[in-house]
């Protein structure tokens, strides 16, 4: 009798794997006046106060930003920034426009709405040019919405207001986190629960909440939890864990490491 052979079937969970960059950091930092403990480690990752920063304010409502709109990271004791900001892709797909991050050690997202981020720069020039900058040991931080956009599944996308969750038009983030959905303002806007249905029928994906300055700093794949308050991670089918200032987690068996 010959035997009837049955595919193997895996659930989706078990084909995803988070990651954080191999060789660069990245600080995912939910919002609200940080403190200069959060500071110092994007400093240090990128090789010191001196070192060449780029600030992009494009998640902000303005048209235009002058040198006040860094004046956060001049106040911590970052000496050498550069503004870079456009709504045109054609010109965020520019060479010229990404000059300065070829030439830089960190980028800073500000925050604001992360759609047009997403707008701005999703698949041009300037996203190949910021996963080259992780690729030689560089350092990309974001806030808020700049905190967001560095996930790969982007909550809270929709033009119309950032209570939507999940938003058709506006569901991808630069995925220098792979695999991920990252909410802020967690704690302060009462937002513990919001992930919960977006990863229930996204079982690959892992759910990362930050509370007001409080951050995770990303290498590779595992993070530490910096900052006064608390992370809540989601995963699929279970509650969301929290996870204290000092913690480090391990993104591949999505879980704190004792």
């Amino acid at each position: 009798m010959r035997r009837l052979l049955l595919p193997l079937i895996i659930a989706p969970a078990l084909l995803a794997a988070t990651h954080g960059p191999a060789k660069g950091t990245l600080i995912i930092i939910g919002g609200g006046a940080f403190g200069q403990d959060i500071w110092d480690r994007f400093f240090d990752a990128a090789g010191g106060k001196d070192a060449p920063i780029v600030f992009i304010p494009t998640a902000g409502d303005a048209d235009k930003y002058s040198d006040s709109s860094f004046a956060n990271i001049r106040k911590a004791g970052g000496t050498n920034v550069t503004i870079l900001h456009t709504r045109d892709r054609k010109v965020a797909d520019s060479e010229a426009f990404v000059e300065p991050i070829r030439n830089a050690r960190a980028v800073f997202f500000g925050g604001g709405r992360q759609w047009r981020l997403a707008d701005s720069y999703l698949d041009t020039r300037t996203q190949l040019e910021l996963q080259a900058l992780l690729d030689r040991g560089g350092v990309i931080a974001g806030t808020s919405a700049g905190a967001t956009i560095l996930g790969s599944f982007l909550v809270r996308g929709a033009v119309s207001g950032n209570e939507v969750m999940v938003s058709p038009d506006h569901i991808r983030g630069f995925g220098f986190l792979t695999d991920s959905a990252v909410d802020q303002h967690l704690l302060v806007r009462h937002r513990e629960t919001d992930l919960i249905p977006v990863i229930n029928e996204r079982p690959e994906l892992l759910g990362i909440g930050l509370d007001e300055r409080t951050a995770i700093i990303v290498h590779g794949d595992a993070f530490e939890v910096v900052g006064p308050s608390k992370v809540l991670v989601f995963t699929a089918g279970h509650r969301p864990e929290s996870l204290e200032p000092g913690t480090r987690y391990d993104l591949i068996k999505r879980q704190p490491i004792r």
